[in-house]
């Protein structure tokens, strides 16, 4: 018997348990509870902890290079370091979105999806993950703390990685709260933004603030958008089967000017077999929303297929790839 790989399926089979451990360690906000080292029994009184429990959970974590664990003293690495509050880059609120139970749940049903092929979120809550949170105002507000932590990394790469000063009018379709068009304003003086998005979307993202430069426009972009010199999808299409994407992609061509250029904005999933967050993350958007991460062949073929050839690919090493398409 291989023992290297009976022991990685063992950890893989209870890899739930270490996911508990970090949820249940990001909760009690240990990482905030000091800068350089501590022990052990003063972060379970100051967290409200059992001093055993927790001491077990940072061992587990420690092993993964989540904290250093030495006897009863706690040290932090870069990793824990993401746990924390303050961290610029935290990722606190993401691994709180994934604790919560309707991850769990969609998580314990992908048995059921590799069946089916359907999401398993829509058929446990009326209106899917969107509608499970608009009934559940505390977690949709800790899924939108996820949606920008995560966002800090990507855009700081994006930034770096493509010219935007060519283009006058720059429209973000499905832009959420407009973090990235912000930024990209904040860099371009002489560029103008336009935020599209569903109207409760936009109303919040207006009530975050108005620069001068930045328009909002509601509406369904499986109708109608509007159009600009640049347009932006950036993490939309994975939310989407082709064909549902297909038709989004359409209603852009239908408005994008002849000289227009798309920025379709992605993980995308590389060949072969090493590991990969986007890997992971497409068994999510299969669970969640019957939607799929996309190789760079496949975004090439959805383009080709819905009037768009793609001029250009940056990897802008954020773990996010700008697809660059011109109207064809």
């Amino acid at each position: 018997m291989d023992a290297a790989a009976f022991d990685m399926v063992r950890q893989l089979a209870a890899g739930h348990y270490l996911v508990g451990t970090l949820h249940g360690v990001a909760r009690l906000g240990v990482a905030d509870r000091f800068d350089s080292t501590a022990q052990v029994a003063d972060l379970a009184a100051a967290s409200g902890a059992d001093p055993g429990a927790l001491r077990r959970a940072l061992r587990l974590l420690a092993s993964r290079g989540i904290f250093v664990l030495a006897g009863e003293e706690v040290g932090h690495t870069e990793a824990s370091r993401l746990l924390r509050e303050d961290h610029p880059a935290s990722l606190r609120p993401l691994v709180l979105m994934f604790a919560q139970e309707v991850q769990w749940q969609a998580a314990a049903a992908v048995p059921e999806c590799l069946t089916t092929g359907e999401a398993a979120t829509p058929r446990r809550h009326e209106g899917g993950l969107w509608g499970y949170y608009a009934g559940r105002p505390d977690e949709a507000r800790i899924f939108d703390a996820a949606m920008r932590s995560k966002a800090v990394a990507q855009v700081a790469g994006i930034l770096a990685s493509y010219d935007f000063s060519p283009y006058p009018r720059i429209v973000d379709i499905g832009g959420g709260q407009g973090h990235l068009l912000r930024a990209i304003l904040a860099r371009e003086p002489a560029a103008r933004g336009v935020l599209f998005d569903q109207p409760a979307v936009i109303e919040a993202a207006r009530a975050a603030g108005e620069p001068g430069r930045l328009a909002f426009e509601s509406g369904d972009f499986f109708r109608s958008v509007p159009a600009g010199d640049l347009m932006i999808l950036m993490e939309v299409i994975h939310d989407w089967d082709d064909a549902a994407a297909g038709r989004i992609l359409r209603t852009v061509r239908a408005a994008a000017p002849a000289d227009a250029r798309l920025l379709v904005i992605e993980t995308e999933v590389p060949e072969g077999n090493e590991p990969h967050w986007s890997k992971l993350l497409d068994l999510v958007m299969l669970a969640q929303f019957a939607s799929l991460q996309r190789t760079r062949e496949d975004y090439r073929r959805l383009l080709a297929a819905n009037g768009f050839a793609v001029s250009g690919v940056v990897d802008t090493g954020a773990d996010i790839s700008i697809i660059e398409a011109r109207p064809v």
